[in-house]
């Protein structure tokens, strides 16, 4: 950032004083770049999912990867609770239109910093379950670490028709407090989501 500012400095030398509207344009662009590239770097990542069939309930399992911005790590620390919501859809293909939804589910977990205790509290926001864990790893590797969730009862699939299921994860500006709010709006350090992950469902 310090190059960054230099360069603007010594740019500014060169236009005469009528003349600053290129150069304002110029590092704001610059800037706007650096900003972007900065966000780009810190993203959610679904590193895998995939679904299994018991007792006719499709369950899912799926390994997360967080990478929080500095701006989202600084708040929580200063305790501001983040909300994550995953939303999975199933949705079966249709050659002559767009895929038919058969079935969607919001799951949202919460993560809390204590500074009383100095632990970090994850909480299953759509259950009410909630676990605490002594670091940060520790909480964001549970937090990514989803086992046996059930989403869809098979009676919901015709027979013979071929599915396919999706997820992301994203981060819940609408769930931050209110003055933090037009910040996260606007900031690219509050953006933080994940592609969609999409398999075939087995049946």
């Amino acid at each position: 950032m310090a190059s960054f500012t230099l360069a603007c400095k010594n740019n500014n030398k060169l236009h005469a004083p009528g003349r600053r509207t290129p150069w304002l344009a110029a590092c704001a662009l610059s800037l706007l770049s650096l900003v972007s590239t900065a966000a780009r770097a810190d993203a959610f990542t679904i590193e895998h999912a995939y679904t299994s069939l018991e007792n006719h309930v499709y369950h899912l399992s799926a390994s997360i990867d967080y990478s929080f911005t500095h701006d989202a790590l600084e708040a929580l620390d200063n305790g501001v609770p983040l909300t994550l919501q995953l939303d999975i859809e199933v949705l079966r293909p249709r050659w002559w239109w767009w895929d038919k939804d058969v079935a969607s589910l919001e799951q949202r977990y919460q993560l809390q910093y204590h500074a009383l205790t100095k632990k970090y509290i994850v909480i299953n926001l759509n259950s009410g379950a909630q676990h605490s864990y002594t670091t940060l790893p520790s909480a964001l590797s549970a937090l990514g670490n989803i086992e046996n969730l059930p989403i869809l009862d098979d009676n919901l699939l015709a027979p013979g028709k071929s599915y396919r299921a999706r997820m992301r994860v994203r981060l819940d500006i609408e769930a931050l407090p209110a003055p933090l709010r037009p910040l996260a709006y606007i900031s690219s350090q509050w953006r933080l989501d994940s592609e969609w992950y999409t398999w075939s469902l087995q049946h």
